[in-house]
Parts: structure tokens; sequence; C-alpha cells
């Protein structure tokens, strides 16, 4: 028995004394998806493992070089599908999307004349506004993205034949847009790439904290910062140094991680990219917080659609052309798989934009080593399926878990 002074604010109730081990900490929270991370990294080093067994090649620079060229297009599309998902929304118009942007840069640029940098524009901006359209449609009229998304992918497939008109396809040869994905830096311009990289990384994490700490706000310990900031370094460098044993860091690679990096930003650093998590997280309570709900979904979608073009616009770059194919096979598949074999929740407000980027590779790296084995397409359909249910199901368990323990 206890007793209180009159007056006396009351004691607070005994906080739960968490006293688990350290190693079933851990798997909780790799259980509860808080670990994505560290498991995407694992499966990386899974898969490039099996398929260096199979095939010595695979690991070798050039073959390395070509795959950071191969996810470059998908990764960009995956970073507008992250904002979507994060939504707790889906865009099944992406693939569609980023073969008629293309094809409209194209046809300007080859057959209209117009300046490289014009046609680049137009095929953005032709992506912005069709998501514009698309956003305003789902919001609007209360219509599910999904059922929206999927007349577009139906409609966007139809104007790109429509923008091709008889000749079906467009070969591109101007230098500029050639150049996108096929400019590679020199030994020293990677190299001083890699320290500015690896020096700015360093330097916005310890400044971070130290701003933490003067708001009185927890910090990380600085012992795990430094084992960060390394760990992030050497990564860095073993990649420059296996670009630079081909052909150089390609300007594409820094195409993909410079919009990562926006990305990450806008999302994890301003006002909007936390309303787009509160959105996903508990629309009820967001338009409760006065969040405008109309205007978050909109402006996804918006960006979602520009990256698709920007997606659609490297690829051409790539493989030289625009086609009545353009944006269509498994390319809405990967774009979608990826970020979510990464960790980015489908049912909305979990996730990252580095799942992209992440989740790019670890496709890429699949279909990369079946190309390689020269595996039928059925069997590359199949896996890359299969793939993505997995995760799927991940995905699933993690949430009953976090669910299991009160967590959201």
């Amino acid at each position: 028995m206890t007793t209180e002074t009159p007056g006396a604010p009351a004691s607070p109730p005994d906080e739960a004394v968490d006293v688990t081990s350290p190693r079933a900490n851990i798997g909780r929270r790799f259980l509860q998806g808080d670990l994505g991370e560290v498991r995407v990294i694992i499966a990386i080093a899974v898969i490039w493992a099996i398929f260096q067994i199979q095939d010595s090649s695979f690991l070798t620079a050039t073959n390395l070089t070509n795959l950071v060229l191969q996810i470059t297009a998908v990764g960009l599309i995956s970073v507008g599908v992250v904002l979507v998902l994060l939504l707790g929304e889906i865009d099944l118009s992406v693939g569609a999307v980023s073969g008629l942007c293309a094809a409209i840069m194209a046809v300007l640029s080859v057959k209209q004349g117009w300046s490289p940098y014009l046609a680049i524009a137009a095929g953005v901006l032709a992506g912005t506004a069709i998501g514009l359209f698309q956003g305003f449609v789902s919001d609007f009229f209360g219509i599910p993205s999904f059922v929206v998304t999927l007349a577009g992918l139906l409609a966007w497939q139809g104007f790109l034949l429509l923008v091709l008109g008889d000749t079906g396809t467009v070969n591109i040869t101007d230098p500029v847009i050639t150049g996108l994905t096929g400019t590679f830096y020199s030994d020293v311009v990677g190299w001083v790439i890699a320290a500015v990289g690896i020096a700015a990384f360093a330097g916005l994490a310890f400044w971070s904290r130290q701003r933490r700490e003067r708001a009185g706000l927890s910090a990380p310990p600085l012992a795990s910062l430094v084992v960060r900031v390394v760990l992030v370094a050497a990564a860095v460098i073993a990649t420059v140094a296996v670009l630079n044993a081909d052909r150089g860091v390609p300007l594409a690679g820094l195409i993909l991680v410079g919009f990562v990096l926006i990305f990450q930003y806008m999302t994890g650093r301003t006002r909007f990219g936390r309303h787009i998590y509160a959105v996903g997280g508990n629309t009820e309570a967001a338009r409760r917080a006065g969040i405008s709900i109309s205007k978050i979904r909109i402006a996804v979608f918006m960006l979602a659609s520009t990256m698709a073009a920007i997606g659609g616009i490297m690829a051409a770059s790539r493989l030289l052309a625009v086609n009545q194919s353009s944006g269509a096979s498994d390319l809405l598949l990967l774009a979608i798989a990826g970020p979510v074999v990464a960790g980015t929740s489908l049912f909305g407000g979990r996730g990252t934009v580095w799942t992209a980027l992440l989740g790019a590779l670890v496709i890429g790296s699949i279909s990369n080593g079946m190309d390689l084995l020269a595996l039928e397409s059925s069997v590359k359909f199949i896996v890359t399926g299969a793939v993505l249910l997995i995760a799927v199901v991940i995905d699933a368990i993690a949430r009953k878990q976090r669910a299991a323990t009160g967590r959201v």
C-alpha cells in the first residue's frame, strides 16, 4: 500500500520493461518489416551468388555496368510508384504512360525537328498532364484508382499507336537523347563523384545528429553513425571501382540515384512527404487533422506519371528507338514488384523511396541473370511473378505482426 500527498500529481503508471534479448528483438523487428533494407541486401547477395555460380560472367564489370543501365528506366518509374503505394493506391498505367511519353518525345524530335531539350520537356509534361487527369478523375468521382488507371493502361496504349502512326517505329539518333544512357565518365570524374557523395552523406548525417541533440531529441549513438558512414563509403567505393573497370560511371546511374535522393528528401523531410504518409496510414485521421486529401492524391498521381515519362524517355535512349511495344511487356510488373519486394507496403503508409532503387536492383538482377542463362520467357515471367507473390506474403505477415503488437 502506498499513500499520496493530497494535491500532488499522480504517479505515472509503471512502464513495461522490454526484457527480450537483442537477438530476439532483432528477429521481431525483422518479422514486422522494420529491417526491410537488411532483408533486401541479403536477398541481393544470395541472388548474385546463385547466378555467379551458374555463370561466371555475372559479376564481371561489364555485366554489372549493363545491369545499372537496365534498371535505370524501371527504377525511375518505381520512384513514382512508391509514392502511389504509400497512399495505399495503385497505378496500373505507368507502363503505358512511359511508352506514350517516349513516343511523343521521339516523334517531336525526329519527325517534327524539335530541339531535343524541348522534345524531352514535352514528353515529361505530357506525363504530368496524364497524372493530373487520372488523379482528378479518381478523386472527384470517387472511383478507385485501380479502375481509373486500368482504363488508362488501355487508353494510353491506343494513343501510343496514334502518335507513332503508320511507321510503327521511330529510330532515335540525336546525341543529346542517346547520351542520356550512352554517356560514361572517366575514372577521375568517377572518383571525384564518389568523394563528394561520401563527404555529403557523412556531413549531413553528423549535422542531423547535432541538430537533434540541440533540440533535446533522441539521437543515434555516435558509434552506430560512424559504422553507417563507413558502410556507405565502402559501398560507393566498390561501386565506382567496378564501373571504372568497364566504361566508367554512367550518367544514367547518376540520374537514377539523383531522383531517388530528391524524392527521399521530399518524403522524409518535408510537410508534403509527411502528409503522404499520414493519408496512406489513416485517411480519416489525416482529414480530421486538416490535410487536403484531394490535393495530396492528385499531386502524387501527377508525380507518378511524370516519373513514368522520365523512365520511358530513358528506356528509349537506351534502346535507340520507340515502337508499338514500348512500355508494354513486363515493365509494369517490374515497376510495381520492385518496391514491394524491397519493403514498401501495398496497404499504404510504410516504405521509403530507397525501395525503388533496391527493388529495381533485385528484380533487375534476377532478369539479368536469367538472360545470361538463356532461360525462356515463360520461365522469366513465372519466376518474377513468384518473387512478387512472396514479397506480398511477407508484407502481409509483417502487417499482422505489427497489428498483434499494437503497432500501426
